[in-house]
């Protein structure tokens, strides 16, 4: 009885967040995040509306299904994984979020959030306050104008994967999925042909509707075919024009 006691009495540990060190107008990801062609008197309003940023560790939750809305969050540093529980219980992963980008997008239609948001490793996330931010924009044109570009790529990316859902092979699939994170990386000053995977294969499977097999043994496949070098986690991509080619609909 003692013990249950104790366990009840103990302190949640409070949400980290720190002071904002990195201004937006200084931040090498500006160009992909929010600010983009502000003026400096714009830049300075935005830097001091978002004044705290949070650390996010391995395997925590920025938030979950259900919880309610107040902020979206910009990606600073790490990288997460979106997901919903399906009724028998397994984790449904939506999509995957790495710097740069934004998360929280899926709670401004009914003030709650529809998803989980896990790091899948130790990550920072900008605190952005959505009735500041909608103040701001209504304010600056330029703002308003890139958070609807941000709001339609989300659209755009949710299109892109129910066309890989349903018409691509699992092949294709694959190949997709690494296409777009190596831009994606790409566009971040990273490597696009060597890359670390920061989600395992089965939630990579979760996200692009195949078993864990298939996913494991397409890796495989590509390694025999010369498209990829796999080590574990350790991507080299050693042929990205077949990985094109397999997207496009052409066996290599």
């Amino acid at each position: 009885m003692e013990d249950t006691v104790s366990r009840m009495e103990t302190p949640v540990p409070p949400l980290r967040l720190e002071p904002f060190k990195v201004a937006c107008s200084s931040c090498n990801l500006r160009e992909l995040c929010l600010p983009v062609g502000m003026s400096t008197d714009q830049m300075e309003r935005l830097d001091s509306m978002i004044a705290t940023r949070r650390t996010v560790s391995r395997g925590e939750t920025l938030f979950r299904v259900g919880d309610a809305f107040g902020s979206i969050y910009a990606v600073r540093t790490g990288f997460f994984k979106t997901c919903v529980s399906s009724e028998d219980g397994r984790d449904q992963v939506t999509g995957f979020q790495m710097a740069g980008e934004l998360l929280g997008l899926d709670g401004i239609g009914t003030d709650r959030h529809t998803c989980d948001a896990v790091a899948l490793e130790d990550s920072q996330v900008c605190i952005i306050p959505f009735h500041d931010l909608e103040d701001l924009s209504r304010e600056f044109s330029d703002l308003q104008r890139q958070f609807h570009k941000i709001m339609s790529r989300e659209i755009v990316r949710d299109h892109g994967v129910m066309l890989l859902l349903g018409s691509m092979r699992a092949e294709e699939r694959l190949a997709a999925f690494l296409v777009n994170l190596t831009q994606r990386l790409k566009a971040r000053g990273f490597s696009p042909n060597s890359l670390i995977l920061r989600m395992t294969r089965e939630e990579i499977g979760s996200y692009l509707g195949l078993k864990l097999e298939t996913v494991s043994r397409t890796f495989s496949k590509f390694q025999d075919d010369g498209l990829l070098e796999v080590k574990q986690r350790h991507i080299r991509v050693l042929d990205g024009d077949g990985l094109q080619r397999l997207v496009n609909g052409t066996p290599c």
